[in-house]
């Protein structure tokens, strides 16, 4: 049995409006047509729903419950045609966003806040990953939007300008170090070092910094996240290195954070995704929207 949404629509009319001529008026078309689909409507459910008199039409007990049921029904139709208009324009949909720790502690939180406050219907899958696992991931196309840190990477993937951050470095204030107003990097590898994970692009930048000047990094502890190594150099471990603008987050009371005097302490976080051309509509306005030159400053 199929319940015809226009027969649903006629019949509330005809309640509505106590006879089948002003419902017709009202829908515009033919009495005879409001009349046939009531008749074929009762048929279909075998009840009698309307009781028809001179005076005009009233709904039987089962016309009652059918009149609320039908309110629902076409209110729900209705609710489904709005919600794929909404997806269309892209005011509905979800972006899946792969992100490394530095720009996810420095930059996203206000600029998914912002995003999202415009679009709240949009949602995202935000999962932080390190910068080669982003770009294999976006060529693989197993996320839409990537953010990871400027880097060779030999994916194919489009890539654009994110944002600057720049490293320095965290003692513990009563290290020696402590009250310079900046330091060089060969002048850190006497200590030992919290750092982040073996595989994380400053893992790489700390590294290949030290074999340069012809010195191997002392690791004292590796971390998956910023706010464990600030926490681990806190608690007199070892010394560290962050992006400012984590520094500044996880400002912490034992901790001094100086400049790192070196080239490569300046950095180029980027946007990739695997073609901008074929992004979803939801994932078009977020890449927009990071993409936005003012929305958050440089770290």
């Amino acid at each position: 049995m199929k319940l015809d949404p226009v027969s649903l629509r006629l019949f509330i009319s005809v309640i509505e409006e106590g006879t089948i001529s002003a419902a017709a008026q009202r829908e515009h078309i033919a009495a005879a047509a409001v009349s046939k689909r009531l008749s074929e409507l009762e048929e279909s459910l075998g009840l009698s729903l309307l009781v028809r008199t001179n005076k005009g039409i009233t709904p039987t007990q089962a016309g009652i419950s059918l009149l609320y049921l039908a309110r629902s029904a076409l209110n729900n139709l209705n609710d489904i045609a709005v919600q794929m208009r909404d997806y269309s324009d892209g005011r509905r949909g979800s972006v899946r966003v792969l992100a490394n720790i530095s720009a996810i502690s420095q930059f996203l939180p206000a600029l998914l806040k912002s995003f999202m406050t415009l679009y709240p219907l949009i949602t995202i899958t935000l999962e932080e990953q390190e910068s080669l696992a982003i770009t294999r991931g976006i060529a693989e196309k197993r996320a839409d939007i990537g953010l990871f840190t400027h880097m060779p990477h030999g994916a194919d993937i489009e890539v654009f300008p994110f944002r600057r951050d720049r490293l320095v470095l965290l003692v513990p204030k009563d290290h020696p170090l402590a009250n310079e107003t900046s330091v060089r990097f060969h002048a850190t590898l006497d200590d030992e070092f919290v750092a982040l994970k073996s595989g994380t692009h400053l893992n790489f930048q700390m590294i290949k910094a030290a074999n340069d000047l012809g010195r191997t990094l002392k690791l004292r502890m590796e971390v998956s996240s910023y706010d464990a190594l600030c926490l681990m150099v806190d608690a007199g471990i070892g010394i560290g290195i962050l992006p400012q603008g984590s520094a500044r987050t996880y400002n912490l009371p034992n901790t001094r954070v100086l400049p790192l005097d070196e080239p490569w302490a300046q950095r180029e976080l980027a946007l990739c995704v695997a073609s901008r051309d074929a992004l979803p509509v939801a994932a078009q306005l977020l890449l927009d929207h990071l993409l936005a030159v003012d929305a958050v400053p440089s770290a």
